[in-house]
C-alpha cells in the first residue's frame, strides 16, 4: 500500500499519528485512511459542526417517539372516553353492579388489561363490538406504558438501588457509572421484583381485608389478575374495591409485562456478553486475516481489524459497512481516499445547489 512495493498496516495511524504521511503515489486509492491532521474548525460550517441537536427517530407511528408526558395523556383520554362509552351503554352491560361512573371505569380498565372477570359483561351486539374495540385499543396503550411510563420509574430508582446494594463500598463517580452501565438490565430486574413483590403483597392484604376473602383466596385471585388469567370466581366485588382496583390492576399487569421484558433483555445481554468474550478470546488464524482483510492487499490492518471483529461479535452486519462507506465515498470530493474541511464543505456546497 506505500509506493515501491513496501506493504503498509492499514490505519497505521491509529497507532501512532505523528508518524503518520500522505502517501500520493499509493496505485489506488485507500477504502480506509487516518486523515494527517484534524479539519479547521473555523472552515467547518456551524450548522454542521456537530453543536446542533440530535435529531429525533421516527417511531413505529410515523412520528417522533412518545414521550412520557404524551403517553399519560393518551392513558387518561382513553380512560376517560371508555367511561364515557360504557357509561352511555350501561344498561346494555350486565352483571353485578354498584355505581354507573365506578362500574363504568372499572369494566374500562379490566377489559383494558384484558383481566375479563366476567363480573360484568357487554350484554348486547353493540357494546360488544364496542368492547372490541376498546380491548385492542387498550392492548396497544399498554405496549406504549411498557416502553416509556414504566421503564421510566424503574430508572428513576435505579440509582437508590445501586447505592443501597454497594452502600459497604467507597465508589468513585467514574466507578459508580461504570456500575451502573454494566448491571443496569440486572438492577432493573431486580426492581421490577420488587416492585412487583410490594404490589402483590399490597394486593393480597386489601382483598383479605376490605373484600373478606381468606389469606389463600385472596393471594389466587391475586395472581390470577397480574397475570390476566381473570378466571372471575374470586373478583373485586364491593365499591371500595373497585377503586383501589382502578390503579391496582392498571400498575400490576404492567409490572408484571415489564418484568418479563427486562428477564428476556437480561438474556440476551448475557448472550451477547458471552457471543463478545468467545471472539475476543479465541484464537486468531490465517483464515480469519484473510475475512480481514477488505483492501485484499494481504495486510490487516487497525481498522480492518476492528471491522472483522465487530462483525464477529454481531454488532455490525456488511450492509451497515456499505452503508458507511457510502456516506464516506459521497462525503470524500476530491476522492483522495481521506477527509477534510474542504470536503466538507464542498459537498455542503453542491447540496445547497
Amino acid at each position: 500500500m506505500a509506493c515501491n512495493g513496501a506493504k503498509k498496516p492499514l490505519l497505521s495511524g491509529l497507532v501512532d499519528s505523528t508518524s503518520q504521511r500522505i502517501d500520493e503515489c499509493t496505485p489506488y486509492r485507500r477504502r480506509f485512511r487516518r486523515v494527517k491532521s484534524a479539519p479547521v474548525t473555523e472552515l467547518v460550517p456551524s450548522d454542521i459542526s456537530g453543536n446542533g441537536p440530535i435529531p429525533c427517530y421516527e417511531s413505529f407511528f410515523g412520528g417522533r417517539h412518545l414521550s412520557l408526558k404524551q403517553v399519560a395523556v393518551f392513558l387518561a383520554v382513553y380512560l376517560g372516553l371508555g367511561t364515557l362509552c360504557f357509561y352511555v351503554v350501561r344498561d346494555d352491560i350486565k352483571g353485578n353492579k354498584l355505581n354507573p361512573i365506578l362500574d363504568s371505569l372499572y369494566f374500562c380498565i379490566v377489559t383494558m388489561t384484558t383481566v375479563g372477570y366476567g363480573d360484568l359483561v357487554p350484554d348486547s351486539a353493540p357494546v360488544k363490538l364496542l368492547a372490541c374495540v376498546f380491548v385492542f385499543t387498550g392492548m396497544l396503550l399498554i405496549g406504549l406504558i411498557l416502553s416509556k411510563a414504566a421503564d421510566y420509574l424503574v430508572e428513576k430508582q435505579e440509582i437508590l438501588l445501586i447505592k443501597a446494594l454497594r452502600r459497604h463500598q467507597k465508589l468513585d463517580p467514574a466507578a459508580f457509572l461504570k456500575e451502573i452501565e454494566t448491571n443496569k438490565v440486572k438492577y432493573k430486574c431486580y426492581l421490577a421484583i420488587i416492585i412487583l413483590s410490594v404490589l402483590m403483597l399490597v394486593g393480597t392484604i386489601f382483598l383479605y381485608i376490605v373484600e373478606d376473602f381468606d389469606i389463600i383466596d385472596a393471594f389466587y385471585c391475586v395472581c390470577s389478575t397480574i397475570t390476566t388469567l381473570g378466571y372471575g370466581d374470586k373478583s373485586f366485588s364491593t365499591a371500595y374495591g373497585r377503586m383501589f382496583a382502578v390503579f391496582w390492576i392498571l400498575t400490576g399487569t404492567i409490572a408484571l409485562g415489564q418484568l418479563f421484558l427486562y428477564i428476556a433483555e437480561l438474556f440476551t445481554e448475557r448472550r451477547q456478553r458471552a457471543l463478545v468474550n468467545w471472539v475476543l478470546t479465541r484464537r486468531t488464524t490465517n483464515l480469519d486475516l484473510e475475512a480481514a482483510d477488505i483492501d485484499d492487499d494481504g495486510v490487516v490492518g487497525a481498522a480492518e481489524f476492528v471491522v472483522y471483529k465487530l462483525k464477529e461479535m454481531g454488532k455490525i452486519s456488511e450492509e451497515d459497512i456499505a452503508l458507511v462507506m457510502k456516506e464516506f465515498e459521497d462525503l470524500d470530493v476530491d476522492q483522495s481516499g481521506t477527509l477534510s474541511a474542504s470536503d466538507i464543505m464542498a459537498q455542503t456546497t453542491q447540496t445547497h445547489k
